[in-house]
């Protein structure tokens, strides 16, 4: 970095950087520079620059903080990581979630792969990811005036995204092509900086393609099938072709899911264009490849007819000189079945020596759900194992936290975030310390969700109460998660949440995928729930959630709420992300919390992770009376009861507990570490 840049330069390089998205010192500039423009532009530091107050730019004090975030940069670039030295590894997944500015994401499969991402480069892990230039992202929500979901698509204008466009010496973009049947796709890509390591993203908007191919890049999980494995066949095969034309020297693969497993496929062509047979080829592609799987629904995995497969892939097949039979057999779990889909979960977990799941329960789930392919080994023995998924401290820790957190764990405890010792110093926190940060964090949630429920399309919510207990509940709008479950007895439910010396808040936030008829319907169902005249302040609904609002939700709620159908969630990371500020998850023992509970850091949904699964309606019908119980008995209790001080004993002991325990043990620098020293080596 050139030391005679002047501050708008400076600017500009911390700017095309997505350091800044975890480090809010950064941000704090540009939302200066100009508030409305940054506003709008959902927080991103280019478009704030675009139309800065030039006077700004030469105020002394403005100018010293640059000067010293800059450095900050400079210095975290040119110190070498932990693991400077490792073998570079590409990390390929269909979608990340890196900022609300740049939306290509729909979930927690996304956040997860970002926040990988960003833990890589703050411990040097030499990683490259690779994805999609997804212009017009997933999709921007609003409502209409029955509360029915609509999606919006605005494109991301590449002169205001922290991307470049991958050129030759000559200035020319770097291309490569696949091959859809026997059509020729051309992509080029564009690369992201992510710390001290990049992003390729692959594009298809180019002239040289058909105008009706131009598009396939553009949009997150759109379409029908032929688009879908179009998209896989981009990310996978295109995705390491890129790779080797840009010149990146990789050692490890790391699908995370099965939308990128045809780079399997592809790097068997290489090796066997090297003159390496067929089964030694497919040992050194085992050798080299991690396949992660989330999905322990059977459903969500994604399933090509053998027609649409082998016409799709017909080029590959030739170049791999394969039969039909033999190209199928990588997707089938019975190769001879004739019927059977090919399966991207199956092709991952064949051509990769290691798989594993994302939580304890999910690696035990995914062993379930794929012992058929393992027919001579029993359910515990089959070759899944786990690695816990965790998140991004820096990225998800609320910035009206950190003074509180320097205070109690040092001004550098980020650097030390996996260490336990380091939060077993809140062990001296006092009680009058944590309430107050607990209070202040529920008060800025509440002033904001308050502004923000003014600007919606919805009609005017009521406001909420920054003394009132809260609850949030903020994800995917999928049915298995069960948005509507709180109010599955309408009458306990306006109960438990108008009691007068008691009362709850809840607060929703999430989006339903555009052809999900059911998560829309349970979208509007909550929505209807907050115009109940007996419900009113009690319940808001939030528009277009993102990136953003999560962060308000997760930093502000006193109790995060999860209740989903057992065994479908993965890990649910978005618990995960309370702790770091006193707030108490209150789940079913599904994903990563029957991990996490001990019991004294927050409350499970009934108290064996292994119980026997009821029919649906026996299950909603259980659940909820057990979560009005503890609504009544515990949570509401543990926070209104106080001592003489004013204090809520109980409450402030379960906060303790949580932060001490949770957060550097669902970090997602513990999850890097595990997937480095039992995965990646």
């Amino acid at each position: 970095m050139n030391e005679t840049l002047s501050t708008r330069e400076k600017l500009h390089a911390l700017a095309m950087n997505l350091w800044w998205s975890w480090n809010p010192d950064v941000l704090s500039l540009f939302s200066e520079l100009s508030p409305d423009a940054f506003a709008a532009g959902r927080n991103a530091p280019l478009v704030a620059l675009a139309h800065a107050d030039e006077a700004l730019l030469e105020h002394p004090a403005f100018v010293e903080r640059v000067d010293g975030v800059y450095e900050s940069l400079k210095h975290y670039l040119e110190t070498p990581g932990e693991f400077a030295d490792h073998p570079r590894v590409a990390y390929f997944c269909m979608e990340y979630g890196l900022h609300e500015s740049f939306p290509s994401y729909s979930g927690g499969l996304g956040i997860l792969a970002g926040d990988h991402a960003k833990a890589a480069s703050d411990l040097g892990l030499p990683l490259v990811t690779v994805g999609l230039f997804l212009r017009d992202g997933y999709f921007k929500q609003y409502f209409d005036r029955d509360a029915w979901q609509q999606a919006d698509f605005p494109s991301i204008d590449a002169t205001q995204a922290p991307v470049s466009l991958c050129v030759d010496e000559a200035g020319k973009p770097i291309t490569v092509t696949v091959t859809l049947g026997h059509e020729v796709l051309h992509l080029q890509a564009w690369e992201m900086k992510l710390g001290r390591n990049v992003k390729v993203l692959l594009d298809s908007d180019m002239d040289l393609n058909p105008y009706h191919r131009r598009f396939l890049t553009r949009r997150l999980y759109q379409g029908g099938l032929d688009t879908r494995i179009q998209q896989e066949i981009i990310l996978g095969i295109g995705g390491l072709r890129m790779l080797r034309a840009l010149g990146h020297d990789v050692q490890r693969y790391h699908m995370n899911e099965g939308h990128c497993a045809f780079l399997t496929l592809e790097r068997l062509r290489e090796l066997q264009a090297e003159g390496k047979p067929r089964s030694e080829a497919e040992e050194q592609i085992r050798s080299e490849c991690l396949f992660t799987t989330h999905t322990p629904v059977p459903a969500g995995h994604d399933r090509f007819s053998p027609e649409l497969t082998l016409s799709q892939l017909a080029g590959m097949r030739e170049s791999l000189g394969m039969s039909e039979y033999d190209l199928m057999a990588y997707g089938r779990v019975n190769p001879n079945d004739s019927s059977e889909s090919f399966t991207m979960t199956v092709l991952g977990l064949k051509l990769a020596g290691k798989a594993n799941g994302v939580s304890r329960l999910n690696g035990e789930v995914a062993r379930n759900q794929w012992t058929a392919m393992y027919p001579d080994r029993p359910a515990s023995d089959v070759p899944i194992g786990y690695v816990t998924n965790g998140i991004h401290l820096p990225t998800w820790t609320a910035p009206h936290a950190r003074p509180f957190l320097e205070q109690y764990l040092g001004a550098r405890w980020v650097d030390q975030q996996a260490n336990p010792d380091l939060w077993n110093t809140l062990a001296d926190a006092p009680d009058e310390a944590l309430w107050q940060y607990r209070c202040e964090l529920r008060k800025a949630l509440v002033a904001y969700v308050n502004h923000h429920t003014a600007r919606q399309n919805l009609p005017q919510q009521p406001a909420l109460d920054g003394d009132v207990l809260t609850i949030g509940f903020a994800r995917r709008f999928a049915t298995y998660k069960r948005a509507p479950l709180l109010f599955h007895e309408l009458e306990e439910a306006i109960r438990i949440l108008t009691d007068g010396d008691r009362p709850i808040q809840v607060i929703y936030a999430g989006k339903a995928h555009p052809h999900d008829d059911g998560g829309k319907a349970y979208i509007q169902e909550i929505y209807k729930l907050t115009q109940h005249p007996r419900l009113k302040g009690r319940v808001v609904l939030l528009e277009n959630y993102d990136m953003e609002v999560g962060r308000m939700l997760v930093s502000g709620c006193d109790v995060w709420l999860n209740n989903p159908r057992r065994p479908y969630e993965a890990s649910g990371t978005s618990g995960q992300k309370v702790a770091i500020h006193g707030g108490l998850n209150l789940s079913i023992l599904d994903g990563w919390w029957p991990e996490g509970f001990n019991g004294e850091n927050g409350w499970a949904i009934g108290q064996n992770a292994s119980a026997e699964i009821m029919d649906e309606r026996q299950q909603d019908d259980e659940d909820a009376r057990l979560l009005y119980t503890l609504l009544s008995e515990q949570v509401g209790p543990a926070f209104y009861e106080r001592n003489k001080r004013g204090l809520p004993d109980a409450w402030i002991a379960r906060m303790r507990a949580a932060m001490r325990e949770l957060p550097y043990m669902y970090s997602a620098e513990r999850m890097v570490r595990d997937y480095i020293a039992n995965f990646y080596h």
